[in-house]
């Protein structure tokens, strides 16, 4: 009982620690941390710790300090995940695409210090992130067997609720790479209008800066309407399963969430607390919608 104790504390505490990863990744880019340490790494200035410490120095260091933790953190609940839970059928996976992802993601951000990586190659940096989280937060349910306390494992879900599914969590991460290109391609502030990218005049974006901006918008938009279609089906037809009621309905309420913080960060001028919760909720979206590809995995199918 007392393993079992200790390995929920550790799986939520590293899950908190994904999730900070993600805000502090988010957090270098907005204030322009990333050459905080220069290009040395993992040493910054080429020492273990520099003398001189300016804002954007201690920042790239929380974050690297931070993903460090982190990447102890998950090797250690990868390894007690399959030695206490190792017979549940997802745990292996998970533990590999946790720890695989996690590696990935700190020799991209390496690669990134060294080597002056371009926008594009630096949007995919969050991406793997996202998925290295989502591994830790699906392992984390099933230590703490959600789906059980939620009668998940009787859910009976149509082929429409499942290919909608898939499919909607397959694009959002093209959304979500279109908005971290945003980002590192500095073109935030490239519309100062919102829907719009020039108030009042309908057209196509002529910079390759409002293009960039404009495409990542008309990706969230097809992306909210599409996931309201999709929880209107879900809550409609599936409303005897709280699982699925409630799921749903947390994810019409982040992708709402996210919408709204985007829209701030045009009218705010990319304030950087509207900017940082921009992340986490996109973050927190991908990982529910992961949670139910698990689900579907599980349920029985018609």
């Amino acid at each position: 009982m007392l393993k079992e104790k200790n390995l929920k504390w550790l799986s939520l505490f590293t899950t908190v620690l994904m999730i900070l990863v993600q805000i502090g990744g988010a957090l270098v880019t907005k204030t322009g941390s990333a050459d905080g340490c220069g290009n040395s790494w993992p040493l910054c200035h080429g020492k273990f710790v520099p003398t001189h410490i300016p804002m954007e120095t201690l920042i790239e260091l929380a974050h690297r300090g931070v993903s460090g933790l982190a990447l102890i953190s998950v090797t250690w609940l990868v390894v007690l995940s399959i030695k206490y839970i190792g017979h549940k059928r997802e745990t292996k996976f998970l533990c590999w695409m946790s720890i695989g992802f996690i590696f990935a993601q700190a020799l991209i951000g390496a690669a990134a210090v060294i080597w002056q990586q371009n926008g594009f190659v630096l949007a995919l940096h969050f991406g793997i992130s996202l998925i290295s989280f989502s591994s830790v937060f699906l392992l984390t349910l099933l230590i703490f067997e959600v789906d059980q306390k939620f009668d998940a494992t009787k859910l009976v879900i149509h082929s429409h609720l499942r290919r909608h599914t898939i499919a909607l969590t397959s694009f959002i991460y093209i959304v979500i790479y279109s908005g971290a290109l945003v980002r590192h391609e500095k073109a935030s502030l490239a519309c100062l209008s919102w829907p719009l990218c020039k108030q009042g005049q309908i057209g196509l974006p002529e910079t390759f800066f409002e293009w960039v901006q404009m495409s990542h918008r008309t990706l969230a938009f097809i992306l909210f309407i599409w996931l309201s279609y999709v929880v209107y089906h879900a809550v409609k037809n599936y409303s005897q399963y709280r699982v699925i009621k409630y799921g749903y309905s947390i994810a019409f309420l982040l992708i709402c969430l996210q919408v709204t913080t985007g829209a701030l960060s045009i009218f705010t001028m990319l304030n950087l607390y509207v900017a940082l919760l921009h992340a986490l909720f996109i973050t927190l979206l991908f990982g529910l919608l992961c949670y139910f590809l698990l689900l579907i995995s599980r349920a029985t199918q018609k």
